[in-house]
């Protein structure tokens, strides 16, 4: 099993910068894919920026050149920095894990959601 927790959320305004953290901890044989989805409200959960664990990287569009995602294996944590948020940035953010457990079964772990909102 997988625990994920994350931090860094908060208001901020137009143009500013965040930093996302997510921290996995528990037991499993490998990490595949680190990333961020976000959900507003009223509309579904979208992929924000996937990591492999060899470290390509896939970015929605919309946050394509503003969000960086970046990932530190040994401390299993992933990160994302987000400069010059916009007010349609603002959602709850959730990291995502895809790892495998002991019984070689991979599966998708998923934080408990960290709100962004970009306000003047």
């Amino acid at each position: 099993q997988v625990q994920l927790v994350e931090s860094g959320g908060g208001l901020v305004q137009p143009g500013g910068s965040l930093r996302l953290s997510c921290a996995a901890s528990g037991r499993w044989t490998r990490i595949y894919h680190m990333g961020w989805y976000r959900q507003a409200p009223g509309k579904q959960r979208d992929l924000v920026v996937v990591i492999t664990s060899g470290g390509s990287t896939n970015y929605a569009d919309s946050v394509k050149g503003r969000f960086t995602i970046s990932r530190d294996n040994a401390k299993n944590t992933v990160y994302l920095q987000m400069n010059s948020l916009k007010p349609e940035d603002t959602a709850v953010y959730y990291c995502n894990v895809d790892a495998q457990n002991f019984d070689y079964l991979r599966s998708d772990y998923w934080g408990q959601g960290t709100q962004v909102t970009v306000s003047s």
